[in-house]
């Protein structure tokens, strides 16, 4: 079945009013799936239906006909949209939700045939997520823009759910960085640039859905005036001089927030700018090698976030993953950052209750996003105002020390202290105290629920609530005063025709009609045995026990509203407070670490040098650790200048020796340094590193049709024409995907490039041990080697660093530590030796036996297998069918 969705004009021939309304839906947003509210559930017609049914694997049905076919529906409940909903984002889709604006009872007061007014009310997509269970607690969720204006390229990008926004200036080669360095869940760009393949291949590395935008959005004046809307101002000078560029990717996120928030306007903190020349350029393909942010699994669990964060806040684990995935190059910035550590690293009580106190802060910046976006509800609230108690206790911690702290916070603290201080900012503080006097303790998800506003705060609704909760009691009130103004014996009944009245017997009911008590009580019905009065201040009551539940959930939201605005009018501040304590909960979390892992403050300059002392890879010690084992420490030491060490240091050892972990980790703790870390080494200085490459690991691109050699030349071709002499490189087996004497080649080749050319600090595992004779010919380079030895036969690896070429390989002895069959590792090292023994080895190969089983030698050495033994015992000329067929299957089951 494929149901195509009619056009508008054919939709209007013969469709009910409510599917005439699906029909404007669908046609405001033809690329996206409708969720169409129809009381409890969110329903899909014609192909959106049928989508989303194969996506999310429920039942499609159909509803009624239209042009003479059935229409395809299916639907999910209103509760348990959030979870349809994440599923069908991560299958590509993008979802417009079309509410229900107007209670069902509403409309029926325009007629009997009046139907329910709907909007589209929000377009969801990857980028524009703000529900906490469609997002990472822990993780961004950046929707990012890309443009590109005479020749220059910008990056845009804006986390919605916190609303912070970033603009950054990039040279187009390196746009796959700049994007990889974000992260981004969403791409916006321009139509026009998928004509160019260096764009599309940008794209393709960086992830995200990409996401094209009409090139006419990105005009610079279009964007402008866009941006100027969005923020509600007259003129941008107050971002400051932003290129053509950076306003065009602006823009487009402009343009694409006018379009999925139907007209919302988020809480959006001013661009914050940044340069190229501001953060370690690191490309997608060494992120991944890396493993910086997510292991090779996709996980967070074995990368190096994963085994740094001890951050008690999900705002802290946000900015220590971008802390990370952005290094800085300034020394002087990465000094205040390690300056903060360094304080708590020092300071273990206090920060242990520092970091107690962090428990209970809660997701500021993202309550406040929900409630700016009119997603939010009460609970947003409670966060606010918890938080921002929270807040001020930690702030109050460090003001009451029992002794003056000395030395003081260092700036990077006391900047986050001093935007904690709520009752420091007049209105922060008003807003704070008037949640704190006005929300109540228990508190629901959303607004129309009620029951969220503290007692005493609004008089009428606390009448309201009276009259609903209490309605029996503010009854007997009323019917005890009427009882003794009239001395008749009455009583307030009621029924669903006549609400509440005054009912006495006929022959009591004489006073009340004659004066001056039938001033007071109005006839209203006669029965055989009863009259039944009422009087204007029954009537009245009836009137508000009748609408107290709806006054009362009126008022509250009522008043949810004005604490919302009130919110959105101090959200700059309170936007300023998260960051605060996530700042604090980094710098707290990261001395944790460094006192975990006996961490020691790195050195940083501007020189070219990189000193390692007893260094470890964060992780892998990790790793090591839970099993019970040490792990074994290194040095390292380059310098693009040679004076303190080798520019290019060759490495080589047995496979599994570590080589991969010494250059990971040697990259790792650049990446550490320069984002304000403690280093898991005895001394650490380094000149920074402007970009940071790494090629270590095989791996194929299929989808672009490049082999696993293919792809390991365009990564190193990138390297050579990209590194600088303040670069970072590390590069493990070249050449190994190709004939060995190509492979030795492009090897060699590469390796005077990264000395002459590059000049950069580079280390460079190999197994071409003809490399060696490099050190003696260029005059920044050394070798270095794994150690590993030999004990009866087996090879014990050292995992220690020293000067020197390794003497071989070890691969035979990898091979049979790794299970391979004996047989095959016999022969194996038979080739070995007779390569090893002549000279022109290779062209006399064919000399060789074949086939190891008929090789001399092989079975002294192995010795007679089970197998042959059990053969050897057997004596066919004496044994009878069955006895014959027990041994085949004895022997069949001595092979396997």
């Amino acid at each position: 079945m494929n149901a195509q969705i009619p056009t508008p004009a054919d939709a209007a021939a013969g469709a009910t009013p409510v599917m005439m309304q699906y029909f404007e839906a669908k046609a405001r947003q033809p690329d996206a799936l409708v969720f169409f509210r129809m009381g409890d559930f969110y329903e899909l017609f014609f192909e959106d239906a049928e989508k989303a049914a194969a996506a999310l694997g429920i039942t499609l049905t159909a509803r009624g006909n239209h042009g003479g076919a059935p229409i395809p529906m299916c639907g999910v409940p209103v509760h348990a949209a959030e979870a349809y909903l994440a599923k069908l984002i991560r299958s590509g889709f993008k979802v417009a939700v079309c509410e229900q604006m107007e209670d069902p009872a509403e409309a029926r007061k325009r007629g009997s045939k009046s139907i329910v007014r709907r909007d589209v009310v929000r377009v969801v997509t990857p980028g524009t997520l703000t529900e906490d269970g469609l997002l990472d607690a822990r993780g961004a969720n950046r929707l990012a823009a890309v443009a590109v204006r005479a020749g220059a390229a910008a990056v845009a990008s804006v986390e919605l759910s916190t609303g912070e926004v970033e603009c950054w200036a990039v040279v187009r080669e390196n746009l796959a960085s700049a994007l990889a360095a974000l992260g981004p869940s969403e791409i916006l760009v321009p139509d026009r640039l998928f004509a160019d393949e260096g764009m599309n291949t940008a794209l393709r590395s960086a992830g995200g859905v990409v996401q094209p935008m009409p090139s006419a959005l990105a005009e610079p004046a279009a964007s402008e005036a866009r941006l100027k809307r969005l923020y509600g101002v007259d003129t941008l000078d107050g971002f400051g001089p932003l290129s053509g560029a950076e306003i065009s990717a602006l823009g487009l996120i402009a343009a694409h927030l006018e379009t999925t928030q139907a007209g919302r306007l988020p809480a959006l903190t001013a661009p914050r700018r940044a340069g190229e020349a501001d953060v370690m350029a690191i490309d997608p393909a060494t992120r991944t090698s890396l493993e910086i942010e997510k292991s090779l699994s996709g996980s967070r669990e074995g990368s190096l976030l994963g085994a740094i964060d001890r951050t008690i806040t999900a705002p802290g684990a946000r900015m220590l993953a971008a802390r990370l995935a952005r290094p800085l190059l300034d020394p002087a910035a990465i000094e205040v950052r390690l300056d903060a550590v360094g304080w708590f690293v020092e300071r273990r009580p206090l920060r242990q209750k520092l970091r107690e106190d962090l428990k209970g802060l809660g997701d500021m910046a993202r309550a406040l996003s929900r409630l700016a976006l009119g997603r939010g509800g009460p609970r947003d609230l409670g966060c606010l105002r918890d938080g921002l108690a929270r807040g001020e206790a930690i702030a109050g911690l460090f003001a009451g020390a029992p002794a003056p702290l000395d030395p003081p916070p260092p700036s990077e603290v006391e900047s986050a202290l001093s935007v904690l201080h709520a009752f420091d900012h007049y209105e922060l503080g008003a807003f704070r105290q008037m949640l704190a006097d006005g929300l109540g303790t228990e508190l629901p998800a959303q607004a129309r629920d009620g029951g969220f506003v503290a007692a005493g705060v609004r008089p009428e609704l606390d009448q309201a609530r009276a009259l609903r909760d209490d309605s029996r009691r503010v009854i007997l009130q009323l019917e005890a005063q009427l009882l003794a103004d009239s001395g008749v014996a009455l009583k307030i009944r009621h029924n669903a025709v006549l609400g509440y009245f005054v009912e006495c017997t006929a022959k009591a009911a004489e006073p009340l009609m004659a004066p001056p008590l039938n001033a007071t009580f109005i006839h209203r019905q006669t029965l055989a045995n009863q009259v039944r009065f009422t009087t204007v201040e029954l009537a009245e009551l009836d009137a508000r026990i009748a609408q107290a539940a709806e006054r009362a959930l009126a008022i509250e939201v009522a008043t949810f509203e004005a604490w919302r605005e009130a919110a959105i009018g101090v959200a700059a501040a309170i936007q300023a407070a998260a960051e605060g304590a996530a700042r604090l909960d980094v710098a707290a979390g990261l001395a944790e670490w460094a006192d975990d892992v006996g961490g020691t403050r790195p050195i940083l300059d501007r020189s070219t040098a990189f000193e390692a002392e007893a260094a470890r890879h964060p992780v892998v010690e990790a790793a090591v650790k839970r099993s019970g084992q040490p792990f074994t420490p290194n040095d390292c030491r380059l310098d693009g200048a040679g004076a303190v060490g080798p520019r290019l240091a060759l490495v080589t050892g047995p496979n599994m020796a570590g080589k991969s972990t010494f250059l990971r980790q040697n990259a790792l703790l650049a990446v550490l340094a320069q984002a304000g870390c403690y280093v898991p080494a005895k001394r650490l200085r380094l000149g920074v590193v402007d970009r940071l490459f790494s090629r270590v690991g095989a791996g194929d691109d299929l989808a672009r049709g490049r082999s696993t050699f293919m792809a390991e030349m365009v990564e190193t071709a990138a390297i050579l024409t990209q590194a600088t002499p303040r670069s970072l490189v590390i590069l493990d087996e070249i050449g190994r995907g190709t004939a060995t004497y190509d492979g030795l080649a492009i090897a060699w080749a590469c390796a005077e490039a990264l000395h002459e050319t590059n000049r950069c600090r580079g280390l460079f595992a190999t197994h071409y041990h003809e490399l060696a004779v490099l050190e003696g010919r260029l005059a920044h380079v050394a070798n270095l080697s794994l150690k590993a030895k030999e004990w009866n036969g087996d090879l014990i690896f050292l995992h220690e660093a020293g000067p020197g070429p390794a003497d071989r390989s070890y691969g035979v002895q990898v091979a049979k530590l790794a299970g391979v069959p004996a047989p095959v590792v016999i022969r194996a090292r038979e080739v070995l030796e007779r390569l090893e023994r002549e000279t022109g080895a290779p062209a006399h190969l064919d000399d060789l036996p074949l086939f190891a089983v008929t090789a001399p030698g092989v079975a002294e050495r192995s010795g007679p297998s089970a197998v042959d033994a059990a053969v050897a015992e057997l004596d066919p000329d004496s044994m009878s069918p069955r006895e014959a067929m027990a041994a085949l299957y004895r022997l069949k089951g001595l092979l396997n």
